[in-house]
């Protein structure tokens, strides 16, 4: 068996101001912006597509802190 690592965000919605930082800094295309807005009216980044691989290059250009990166290990 092989170990697959894989990852999950979690963005704090509220703080987010949809500066868009992490949509360009993550590797493989799963952050957008949401068509919804906070209450602040910010669009606010989300995943979208399940392929994180926890890199946390999204979480690093945060310059609020509002993403949470988690890894999982995982066998196949």
């Amino acid at each position: 068996m092989k170990n697959k690592i894989i990852g999950a965000i979690e963005v704090n919605r509220d703080r987010c101001k949809g500066c868009a930082l992490c949509v360009a800094a993550c590797p493989k295309g799963v952050i957008a912006l949401s068509e919804k807005v906070n209450a602040s009216g910010y669009q606010y980044a989300e995943a979208i597509n399940g392929g994180c691989i926890g890199c946390a290059s999204c979480g690093i250009v945060c310059p609020d802190a509002c993403i949470t990166v988690y890894r999982k290990k995982i066998e196949d």
